[in-house]
């Protein structure tokens, strides 16, 4: 089964704040696209709202947070306030070096300007996208966008895209080697594959799926059984898991399972956010 990390923290509360649908790209952009996302909110406070990290290039389109985020290796966190719609664009890990035209190593763990990466015409985009009234007419305009580079994927990432989904699909690689191995390059050339078109190591790749998908289940498990997630997720010690799942999260797993759990019987007031 192929894993996507997505990363949401505390999903139950965070569906009493915003709506978020996704929607495919067109057509064109499919091979380096991997989805749109798009959010609204309607809120009378302020929510900060995490987001676990993951190996993605997100070009968004919001007021005020408007750019282009590189893979990160911390939480990151957005602030919604007020009444809010945009639109992120997820790109398939490995596919982002060629709108770039660097290597994605260059934006991991900061943020860069539309205008650096698409031209002035993104504050056209950025505003079709806050006028629009539909979900299709949002995502029309940032398809124009981004069609309009023209870009074509070389071979290299065609080989770090299937690189990661190689990850993605395989829960049982957990090693570089094995990695390495199962793309057929030496552990020195999948390492500067991963420098050039995914922005992290290979290493710290395998790590964001094994514990994203950790994340997953312990949000979703009342009295997690830490001691088999972790074997499961071919941890040789119950410690070793923990401490990388703080590292990734910010917060060791009891910790994430009580926070997780405790918003879970928070109800909406209605689909834009609004509480009781």
């Amino acid at each position: 089964m192929r894993r996507i990390p997505r990363g949401i923290v505390d999903e139950h509360v965070a569906r009493t704040k915003f709506t978020l649908t996704r929607h495919a790209p067109a057509p064109e952009l499919r091979e380096s696209v991997e989805y749109h996302w798009l959010l609204r909110w309607d809120l009378d406070g302020p929510h900060e709202q995490h987001v676990l990290p993951n190996l993605s290039v997100h070009v968004t389109f919001f007021p005020g947070a408007a750019g282009v985020h590189g893979p990160s290796h911390a939480v990151f966190t957005h602030r919604l306030d007020g009444r809010v719609q945009g639109l992120g664009a997820r790109f398939r890990p490995g596919c982002f070096a060629p709108f770039l035209g660097a290597p994605v190593r260059t934006i991991a763990d900061r943020s860069v300007p539309l205008a650096d990466v698409f031209g002035p015409s993104w504050s056209e985009t950025l505003e079709s996208v806050r006028k629009s009234c539909t979900d299709e007419e949002m995502v029309a305009a940032v398809d124009k966008l981004l069609i309009a580079k023209r870009v074509t994927l070389s071979p290299a990432a065609r080989s770090a895209a299937d690189a990661v989904e190689t990850i993605a699909a395989d829960p049982e690689i957990t090693r570089v080697g094995q990695l390495a191995s199962a793309i057929g390059l030496p552990a020195r050339a999948t390492q500067r594959l991963f420098a050039e078109h995914v922005g992290c190591t290979p290493k710290w790749a395998i790590r964001i799926y094994r514990l994203n998908e950790a994340a997953r289940v312990i949000a979703d498990t009342f009295a997690p059984d830490y001691a088999a997630l972790a074997a499961r997720l071919g941890y040789s010690d119950q410690p070793h898991f923990s401490r990388d799942f703080r590292a990734v999260t910010g917060q060791s797993p009891t910790e994430f399972a009580q926070s997780a759990h405790s918003g879970a019987g928070q109800k909406a007031d209605n689909k834009n956010g609004r509480r009781r």
